[in-house]
């Protein structure tokens, strides 16, 4: 632009001749002079063969200085993974690397959840090729870059892991935070490890719904395997292998319901989707084991689901509906 309205100016060139000028001029081709240029336009030409000259030995420089550093490839590799991340929908975001995050993605990747992993140390990716990460962000959890990266809008929950509890504060609080400001319609499902019981109240006041502590999980386990060894053998087989055909859930039971004060036994839900209730909790957290047909079913209860994974989710698409279903009627 500087070089087209010089040669207009200096010499009154028509406006094609002056950006021709120019595209020869500044690229060092040198085909000839469009015209007859004056000694005031000739050193403007030297000045812009110059500047022209300098501009790309300079580019040259910036993109060889950035191919040494790897910072291109580094880029190239970013955009490839973020393209792959937004394509992801009901997943979870997993805050920090350590044991606990290994063994977790195991389980996900034998349950196919998908999943993104988030840290901020620059051994991410080579931690991510041994431990079969899929999806991987370098960054810091808390910001809000982060959670865009790994495109937290249409994830189903977080998981934060950090050995520090001051991290995991710092998380659930730019979370939730992030929900609102985002406006996310169904708030995320935050769940949280804390490394002593006195950190675990502290984490369920800032939002997290779920806070595990490794010691606490340790204490019932072992416990559990005292007192029932053959109820543990059989939780082992059925409940906590990937690859069972029996599954357990609690489901909750919306306002808008047709089951809303209907008694268990109208539900057929034995019948039609071969699950069965084995707990009702209800609004006010109380729970109520193995509950008889006669029991209503309140809203915003929640029923304790046994049973397999598509019977199951026959069950909470019935749930979910707002009139009677119509596989009712044939039962």
């Amino acid at each position: 632009m500087i070089g087209t309205f010089g040669y207009v100016l200096i010499d009154n060139f028509t406006l094609m001749d002056a950006i021709y000028q120019t595209g020869i001029t500044f690229t060092s081709v040198g085909f000839g002079e469009m015209g007859t240029i004056s000694d005031m336009g000739r050193i403007f030409t030297i000045t812009l063969i110059i500047a022209g000259f300098a501009i790309f030995s300079l580019a040259i420089g910036i993109m060889v200085a950035e191919l040494n550093r790897g910072e291109l490839l580094r880029i190239l590799k970013e955009r490839s993974m973020l393209y792959k991340i937004a394509r992801l929908k009901n997943h979870f975001v997993i805050c920090y690397h350590n044991e606990y995050t290994i063994e977790v993605s195991k389980q996900l990747l034998k349950s196919h959840i998908p999943f993104v992993v988030i840290d901020p140390s620059g051994d991410l990716e080579k931690w991510a090729h041994e431990y079969r990460y899929p999806y991987f962000i370098t960054g810091e959890p808390h910001t809000e870059l982060a959670m865009l990266k790994a495109h937290l809008s249409s994830a189903k929950g977080l998981i934060t892991l950090s050995h520090s509890i001051a991290d995991n504060i710092a998380l659930i609080a730019s979370v939730r935070l992030f929900e609102k400001e985002h406006e996310i319609p169904v708030p995320y499902n935050v769940i949280s490890s804390a490394y002593n019981t006195s950190d675990l109240e502290k984490l369920k006041k800032l939002g997290a719904n779920t806070v595990v502590t490794p010691t606490k999980l340790t204490a019932q386990r072992v416990t559990a395997m005292a007192a029932h060894p053959e109820m543990e053998n059989l939780l082992e087989e059925f409940m906590y292998r990937s690859d069972t055909p029996l599954d357990m859930e609690e489901v909750e039971v919306p306002r808008y319901s047709w089951m809303v004060l209907k008694k268990l036994k109208e539900t057929h839900l034995r019948q039609i989707a071969n699950v069965s209730v084995v707990g009702i909790r209800k609004k006010d957290g109380k729970f109520s084991p193995m509950p008889k047909g006669d029991v209503l079913v309140t809203s915003e209860s929640k029923l304790l689901l046994i049973g397999t994974q598509k019977g199951i989710t026959i069950t909470k698409n019935m749930i979910k509906k707002r009139v009677k279903p119509e596989e009712l009627k044939y039962v």
